[in-house]
């Protein structure tokens, strides 16, 4: 399976609080910039999962309405996600050919770190609106490989 890893694109920082903050000006183009480039390179999730929190939610309706993906929101995906966690909520689509998620960091390094079995997460900065691909080949640590990792900026 292949697994692409959007992090949410820009946000306000102004909100009442962190879980309400919404996508930027910036960041409403950074989501139609990355929905645009994975048209355009067939990269074509057949599931979008994202987590609830406004900016990654908002982000993902932007990529799933562009690529008529469907999209689920899920609570595993909001900020502090376990690696372990993702690993094994990941394993109920196994049979999907990709599958986009949309989050957060720190929680995208470690759960990358963690598929690529790296020792720590520290060698591996996700940036806003980036998308990274893994291609999971086991459900397990060490057992992906890395296919690319783009930020917003050169899409």
């Amino acid at each position: 399976m292949l697994l692409h890893l959007l992090r949410h694109a820009d946000a306000d920082t102004i909100a009442d609080c962190d879980e309400d903050r919404a996508l930027s000006e910036k960041g409403l183009a950074q989501a139609k910039k990355a929905a645009r480039f994975c048209e355009q390179h067939d990269i074509s999730p057949a599931l979008i999962l994202s987590s609830p929190v406004r900016r990654a939610h908002e982000t993902a309706l932007v990529v799933s309405a562009h690529l008529r993906a469907e999209l689920a929101v899920v609570p595993w995906l909001a900020c502090g996600m376990n690696a372990d966690h993702a690993t094994h909520e990941l394993r109920d689509h196994r049979a999907l050919k990709a599958v986009m998620i949309v989050g957060h960091e720190p929680d995208f390094s470690r759960l990358a770190a963690h598929l690529l079995g790296l020792a720590s997460e520290e060698r591996i900065l996700i940036r806003k609106a980036s998308l990274t691909t893994l291609e999971i080949e086991s459900f397990r640590a060490g057992a992906s490989t890395l296919h690319s990792s783009l930020p917003c900026r050169m899409m």
